[in-house]
């Protein structure tokens, strides 16, 4: 089994990135790049990643019409990015074109289609007008995202084992809101450790503050990796 740790680089600056990038690139599988880092180091941040030997999960979560989404998709891979992120509330075409963008690069990133924020639940979707709780509004995307042909989906690890009968055999999860034991919550409100998360049925754990905010970065995935029995 392959090492399914990505660790969410959530910092200020390339500095900072870089510096954990180089702790844990021997015992991490991948490193996720979002929007605060990606907005700040620009992609020269991914670049010196990949120069380091880490894989990049860019987790940027396009939203847009078809033909920008998908324009946006065939420039990361020009950064040799493993994976991407779109939302799958952008739609049908929104997914397809994107997918087809991927397809037509040389090595293929991963497109996952996110459905429903980790940090959301039953009351916070029904401020924004969708009445189903957020398992049945997660299993209706990631059905409308298989059909558009997306490979993976990235969801809270409280819908994996539903979302396993949903996606074809060789369909990816990635999962935020990964908590080892003892961990505080923070801000995710739909949490698994990362042992029940893989038992599920779980491709990839995200994790940041748990590994990143410790005092020994690195001592702290291998004390994932342990909890996983590797």
């Amino acid at each position: 089994m392959r090492n399914p740790i990505i660790v969410a680089l959530d910092v200020p600056d390339a500095k900072a990135a870089l510096d954990l990038a180089r702790q844990l690139a021997p015992v991490v599988g991948a490193f996720k790049i979002g929007k605060e880092l990606f907005v700040g180091a620009g992609p020269d941040i991914v670049r010196a990643i990949r120069d380091e030997g880490g894989a990049v999960f860019l987790d940027l979560k396009f939203h847009d019409i078809p033909n920008t989404v998908a324009r946006a998709v065939a420039a990361a891979a020009q950064l040799d990015v493993a994976m991407l992120t779109i939302h799958t509330s952008g739609g049908r075409d929104m997914m397809v074109a994107a997918e087809a963008a991927a397809q037509e690069m040389d090595n293929p990133p991963l497109v996952l289609g996110v459905t429903v924020l980790t940090s959301m639940d039953g009351n916070d979707l029904n401020e924004v007008g969708i009445t189903e709780d957020p398992t049945a509004q997660v299993e209706r995307l990631a059905q409308l995202a298989t059909k558009a042909g997306l490979r993976g989906l990235v969801c809270s690890p409280r819908e994996i084992s539903s979302l396993r009968k949903v996606l074809p055999q060789k369909g990816q999860l990635v999962t935020p809101g990964i908590r080892p034991k003892g961990s505080n919550a923070d801000d995710q409100k739909r949490t698994l450790t990362p042992a029940e998360a893989i038992e599920a049925g779980a491709d990839w754990l995200v994790i940041g503050r748990p590994i990143t905010a410790a005092d020994d970065p690195r001592a702290a995935a291998e004390a994932v990796l342990a909890e996983l029995s590797f």
